[in-house]
């Protein structure tokens, strides 16, 4: 390796889709930042994104993305921003035609993507992964693509473990406090975290479920657990729902206050003891934050809790699917609640143990 090669990079990471799809993205950036504290690593990102892109601990600098809808002037200031920025790599992690045109149209001299689709025209270094087939987690084959960069310009290859949010103590601390001042909440019983939302990127359990969910976690307790309900932009109203259809099973049930940006939602989920969801953005965060999760799962090949397993450590993690069957691959139903009730209790008392 030459003192060239080793030298900082300016890199340009690219993953302007959803909010599950970028979290999963930490452990690469984490990589490429750990391989030299003076790479500039910069993002481009959704404006939906953008506010959590900026918390990142291995982001230098966020670029918003105007989306391919977008006018000409919007692109070309856009383009104008890639050739400003000076970078030396490119890598994107969800090939697209319009982010391939727009580095090489900048002379982004290093532009390394998975081989998928004509996009990949675009790319000088093209790495064959066939996530369609999801024989790994999303977060690992991100990983791979970050290491291929990391070969191509003669850096190392850290190892990267979570937490890839890694926040102080004193900051899930602090989230606690204030949640316990605004809701009265006793911080001596379990706070179990639910978001029963998806955003429409997810198949999902239906608030029935989810009720008799929590119905199932709270009997088989010894000291009843407050649930807390989070909601994203426009389901607000279905988790107030939920968390009366809570408290008329005999739960205590809040639903968090809403927060100024998806960053600060995002630090609250670090106050959670466990956090469940479907496949979602918000659950990825809290495997971010490597907090405990349980997740809900379609058995459809392209959703499945391998494809997208939250990146927190494995002991921190549950994940449940239904039987897969031909034609019901995303039925939701068969779930079986009362084996999932009773795995994220036994992982409570777990947790709890760990803290005596």
């Amino acid at each position: 390796m030459t003192d060239a090669a080793s030298s900082p990079r300016r890199i340009l990471m690219v993953r302007n889709d959803k909010l599950g799809d970028f979290m999963l993205a930490w452990p690469a950036l984490a990589s490429l930042k750990r391989a030299n504290g003076a790479n500039h690593i910069t993002v481009l990102v959704p404006g939906y994104t953008a506010a959590l892109a900026r918390a990142c601990p291995w982001v230098d600098e966020v670029l918003v993305d105007p989306g391919e809808k977008a006018g000409r002037p919007a692109q070309r200031e856009l383009l104008e921003s890639l050739r400003q920025g000076r970078f030396d790599a490119l890598l994107t992690l969800f090939s697209t035609p319009r982010i391939g045109w727009l580095g090489w149209r900048a002379g982004i001299p290093l532009r390394l993507a998975p081989a998928t689709k004509w996009a990949q025209v675009f790319y000088n270094r093209r790495i064959t992964q066939r996530r369609s087939r999801s024989e790994k987690p999303e977060y690992v084959y991100n990983l791979e693509l970050a290491r291929a960069l990391q070969r191509e310009l003669g850096q190392a290859m850290p190892e990267v473990t979570p937490p890839y949010w890694p926040l102080p103590a004193e900051e899930r601390r602090a989230q606690r406090r204030r949640l316990g001042d605004e809701l009265g909440l006793d911080s001596g019983r379990p706070w179990l975290f639910l978001h029963p939302g998806s955003g429409g990127s997810a198949v999902n359990l239906t608030a029935a479920q989810y009720r008799d969910l929590a119905v199932g976690v709270s009997a088989r307790l010894p000291r009843p657990p407050l649930w807390l309900l989070t909601a994203g932009p426009g389901e607000e109203a279905a988790a107030d729902d939920l968390a009366q259809s809570l408290r008329d099973a005999g739960l205590e049930a809040h639903r968090v206050p809403a927060r100024p940006d998806l960053a600060a939602f995002a630090r609250t989920l670090s106050a959670a003891d466990l956090f469940i969801a479907g496949s979602t953005g918000p659950l990825h965060i809290a495997g971010c934050l490597d907090r405990p999760t349980a997740g809900f799962y379609p058995a459809k090949r392209s959703a499945t809790p391998l494809r997208w397993q939250t990146c927190n450590r494995a002991e921190q993690r549950l994940a449940f699917s239904p039987p897969a069957l031909p034609g019901q691959e995303t039925e939701m139903g068969r779930i079986d609640l009362q084996a999932a009730a009773q795995a994220i209790a036994e992982r409570i008392r777990c947790l709890a143990d760990n803290e005596e």
